[in-house]
């Protein structure tokens, strides 16, 4: 499975508890979304920068997400500034620079940076399997849940699965080229895959029935409400606040 790095930590973000962070990140992702405002998303950058900084995660992971992302607002960079049409800033041979697209593209990279940097910050703090039961008290659908925490679990099955039969496949000298027998068994591996995992999806339905499984997974730990926890969703709902009253500036 993952090793979720950034969920292990002693920091504030790691000791609130999911759900709290489940409710400051979809707000503060939705205010910076449709925000049009540098002056909104700038804000959110810094306030994101804190919030990485309360979480206290190692500098090399961080960046090398950020990089994965920003590699994305590259093509954004070079597409929209030629593309987007308005007043002329430069000239590219026989390509136009817009200001609106150069704008455009700023806002663009100032929003995914803040964003993935709020994620990292408060949602990465926390195990998949605890923002799902985190999910769940927050009544969002049982089933979606449900669905979200077995899919995590168990999509490392079938890739463990697919391992099993890709090393059986190199055991027999299978070299992949561009030919006919190359295709079919490539077809034969991911069929295979599939019934595999089926034929294990059942044998661990039958466990868990035979174990009184009654279609709800119970989380091994509870996180109840701390002072802690009430003080920094307050803090951050008012910084949330704030960001939208930015707006009318």
């Amino acid at each position: 499975m993952m090793d979720e790095r950034f969920a292990r930590g002693n920091s504030l973000l790691h000791s609130v508890a999911p759900k709290v962070k489940v409710i400051v990140a979809t707000l503060f992702v939705a205010v910076v979304a449709i925000s049009n405002s540098f002056l909104v998303v700038t804000t959110a950058l810094a306030v994101s920068c804190g919030f990485l900084l309360l979480s206290r995660l190692d500098a090399d992971p961080v960046l090398k997400r950020l990089l994965a992302a920003n590699s994305f607002t590259i093509f954004i960079w070079l597409t929209l500034p030629v593309t987007f049409g308005g007043q002329s800033i430069a000239t590219l041979g026989p390509l136009s620079v817009s200001q609106e697209g150069v704008h455009l593209a700023a806002l663009i990279t100032l929003k995914t940076n803040s964003i993935v940097l709020c994620l990292m910050a408060l949602l990465s703090t926390s195990s998949v399997a605890t923002l799902g039961h985190a999910l769940e008290a927050l009544h969002i659908s049982k089933r979606i849940c449900f669905l979200l925490l077995f899919s995590y679990r168990y999509v490392f099955v079938i890739y463990d699965e697919y391992q099993k039969l890709v090393r059986a496949a190199q055991l027999r000298c299978f070299v992949p080229k561009t030919s006919i027998h190359t295709y079919r068994t490539v077809g034969y591996l991911f069929g295979m895959t599939l019934v595999k995992s089926w034929n294990r999806s059942s044998r661990i339905h039958q466990a868990m029935l035979l174990r009184g499984f009654n279609g709800r997974l119970i989380p091994l730990q509870q996180h109840a409400m701390a002072r802690r926890d009430i003080y920094f969703l307050l803090t951050s709902l008012a910084i949330t606040v704030g960001l939208i009253s930015l707006h009318f500036i």
